[in-house]
């Protein structure tokens, strides 16, 4: 089980609810390879209402516009794990916003096993 406690940085994904890897939700895509790279966690909320660099506002109010809401994909671990991930990154995310933010983990315990 991975540990964490104290300094550790946040990155958020800022990506479309129709944005897709190989037909498959990039936010999923995302989420696997985070886990597949052994980071902390990875957590993926829907959004209801946004817009990003288009300026075009995606929202559940509007049946035409209610596609491509916003989603976003949020992970946490110690700096030099989330900046080794950072190329992968790269490759996934065509559109969208990539942030970081230093965080301080206060607690972070798993389910007991079984």
């Amino acid at each position: 089980m991975t540990r964490l406690a104290g300094r550790a940085l946040r990155l958020t994904v800022f990506v479309g609810d129709s944005d897709q890897w190989h037909h498959r939700p990039l936010s999923s895509e995302i989420v696997r390879r985070a886990r597949a790279a052994g980071l902390a966690g990875a957590t993926v909320f829907h959004g209801v209402e946004g817009y990003g660099a288009s300026s075009v506002v995606h929202t559940t109010r509007l049946l035409s516009m209610s596609e491509d809401l916003p989603v976003v994909v949020v992970i946490i671990d110690e700096e030099p794990r989330v900046r080794a991930f950072l190329p992968q990154l790269d490759e996934l995310v065509g559109e969208g916003l990539v942030v970081l933010d230093e965080v301080e983990a206060v607690r972070y315990t798993g389910r007991p096993a079984g």
